[in-house]
């Protein structure tokens, strides 16, 4: 069954998800030719390990605290920051504490 995806000029709510954060799962919420957008939920302790993606990106926290490492540096990121990333970078994602955030990617074919 294909997830449904927000359609072109539909309005997409996200705002921080609050006292449901523990309940609430990743999901995809457009697809074009060109970008894709995901609403991450990672839970206090969860690490997306270093991989890259082929786009660039940008990860935008909404609620919690994120630490994404590049090469050897690590970058915090509290609610209300984004970081962003040409494509080709090795990156990986960690919660310090549950969170939630936009990750907007470049899509290349």
């Amino acid at each position: 069954m294909a997830i449904p995806h927000a359609l072109p000029a539909q309005a997409i709510d996200v705002h921080p998800f609050g006292p449901r954060l523990a309940d609430e799962k990743s999901v995809a919420l457009f697809k074009s030719d060109d970008l894709e957008v995901i609403r991450m939920v990672l839970p206090a302790g969860k690490r997306l390990p270093s991989h890259k993606v082929a786009g660039g990106l940008v990860l935008h926290c909404l609620e919690g605290r994120l630490q994404v490492d590049v090469d050897s540096q690590q970058h915090a990121l509290r609610a209300g920051q984004l970081l962003h990333l040409p494509g080709n970078v090795a990156h990986a994602v960690s919660a310090l504490e549950d969170s939630s955030a936009l990750l907007t990617l470049v899509v290349r074919k």
